[in-house]
């Protein structure tokens, strides 16, 4: 992963000219003055941890995985936001963890945080480092130091039940080795969010993630069966049935919790045989709100495809569905729905001709399989495409909501206004990423250029949406996580006897407030 952007540096392309002549012209974005760091030019603040801890910390892990060389402690820094990214270039690694443990067992996890509990050390569990809300950033007030808890090493496949088709993983298995690995048993987890070639399974539990098979699949916490995690307090194992009727579940309450109440070792996971069949196409509606009713019957309906999405009369236009084509504006006028089919031949047959019946009812224009089967190819490219914008001057950032269906029209507006107040004339695409029976979520990628202060520039930005999210009766986040950056939303959004709550929990299971303080509850 590359240390101020994303993944490998080779794949982070030129801007096309017409994408350059859009961001001149329409935005007035122009070239940064000063060139991005370098990695040989940035120093992290001196360690302040108490040579006792680091002692005790390496007696714990082994010295080969204590670790506190400045390039290690540099890519152990913050996430992936756009935040993250422009401090980074600016050569700001001020967040910098004081050194990186990497334990390879649950036993060695819990052996670290009792020393840090010890010596008063945050902990800041650490899987691909792909968090975009600030979820890798701990409070350092009042702790001797931070240390990143890298699961690197804890990255087996323990077993599989075929019968049951439950999988018991490690956290630190990155998603493409575990669709590998489920591969030579004949099954797949289908969860394929834009970070899965980065992101590791622990991540996706401790942030909800949703994968873009989410209508087929389901999200990531519904596959999640069972959960064993390391506290200071000691071992929660959590789940020895698919559903149980004992009293609330716990499962519910590791789930989304970011590293703050435990660092999960082991997750046992359901998943489903690999597809025989992927079918992959594009339909176009004359406008956006048309397009969205056209999902919700396909949500409400049942036979929904295995991923469906739908961007609006911009983002289709520009583009971004297909982020390697960037560009290539559309030719018609319109916005453009992908839908895809997983499964057996009959399988696949059957709901793409219920799902086809019930797009051209409401409007939708077939096109054939190539526009899916070109975002088939390209899904995992817009982070890659954020580099080069970010290189070329432009700020630009994500941000999702979700709400139920009849708030939806309401929600988008809303959110679309706060943009333009806050930041003048940017250009706002959306595209609707995941459906419900119930409602939808809404991914917002908004350009603008850059002031003199990006960071600022944007957190102002991002303020004035979150109120906006707020009072639109949306939630704070669908699937990016709560991390810093939604904290106060958050707090907002449970009200203050559900932080309290959360609150309750925290001090049962880390009393001393070493894991990820100042993340999800402050």
């Amino acid at each position: 992963m590359l240390w101020s952007g994303w993944g490998d540096p080779a794949k982070a392309a030129e801007l096309p000219p017409p994408v350059r002549r859009l961001l001149a012209d329409l935005l007035g974005v122009r070239m940064p003055e000063t060139p991005a760091a370098t990695l040989d030019e940035v120093r992290p603040p001196a360690s302040t941890l108490p040579p006792a801890a680091l002692k005790a910390l390496s007696a714990a892990v082994g010295e080969e995985y204590l670790r506190a060389d400045d390039e290690t402690r540099i890519r152990h820094t913050r996430g992936k936001s756009t935040p993250d990214l422009l401090r980074m270039r600016a050569g700001d690694a001020s967040d910098a963890p004081d050194a990186v443990v990497l334990p390879g067992s649950h036993d060695e996890v819990a052996e670290v945080l009792r020393v840090c509990a010890e010596h008063r050390v945050a902990v800041v569990p650490f899987g691909g480092g792909t968090s975009v809300v600030g979820g890798l950033v701990a409070a350092r007030d009042g702790f001797a130091g931070v240390v990143a808890l890298d699961v690197a090493r804890l990255g087996r496949l323990v077993s599989v039940d075929a019968e049951s088709m439950v999988a018991e993983f490690e956290p630190g298995v990155r998603a493409p080795e575990a669709e590998r690995l489920l591969a030579e048993h004949g099954f797949t987890l289908g969860h394929f969010p834009q970070s899965f070639e980065y992101a590791t399974l622990g991540g996706f539990a401790a942030a909800r993630s949703s994968g873009q098979a989410s209508a087929g699949y389901g999200r990531f916490d519904d596959m999640v069966v069972g959960l064993t995690v390391a506290t200071p307090q000691g071992t929660l194992d959590l789940g020895r049935a698919p559903k149980s009727a004992a009293g609330p579940d716990l499962r519910q309450v590791i789930l989304g919790s970011e590293g703050a109440f435990g660092v999960i070792t082991s997750l046992r996971l359901r998943v489903r045989p690999v597809p025989e069949v992927r079918a992959y196409e594009g339909w176009r509606f004359a406008s956006f709100p048309a397009g969205v009713a056209a999902l919700r019957r396909l949500a409400q309906e049942g036979a929904a495809p295995t991923v469906l999405r739908l961007s609006d009369e911009t983002e289709t236009m520009v583009g971004l569905a297909r982020p390697e084509e960037l560009g290539t504006f559309a030719s018609e006028p319109g916005c453009l729905v992908i839908a895809g089919y997983e499964g057996t031949p009959g399988d696949v047959a059957y709901r793409r001709e219920r799902a086809a019946a019930t797009l051209t009812e409401t409007g939708g224009v077939p096109l054939g399989p190539e526009p899916g089967e070109k975002w088939a190819h390209g899904r995992y490219s817009a982070p890659y495409l954020r580099d080069s914008l970010l290189a070329a001057g432009a700020t630009v950032e994500t941000l999702e909501t979700a709400c139920f269906w009849s708030g939806l029209p309401r929600l988008y507006e809303a959110v679309r206004e706060a943009l333009t107040a806050s930041l003048g004339s940017p250009l706002i695409m959306c595209h609707v990423s995941h459906v419900y029976e119930t409602g939808a979520s809404l991914y917002f990628t908004v350009v603008t250029a850059q002031s003199d202060d990006p960071v600022a520039q944007w957190e102002s930005a991002k303020g004035a949406v979150t109120d906006a999210i707020g009072q639109a009766g949306g939630t704070v986040s669908h699937h990016h996580g709560v991390g810093r950056d939604h904290l106060g939303a958050y707090a907002l959004e449970i009200g203050e006897l559900g932080v309290a709550v959360l609150r309750g929990v925290k001090e049962r299971l880390d009393p001393d407030g070493i894991l990820n303080p100042g993340i999800l509850i402050s």
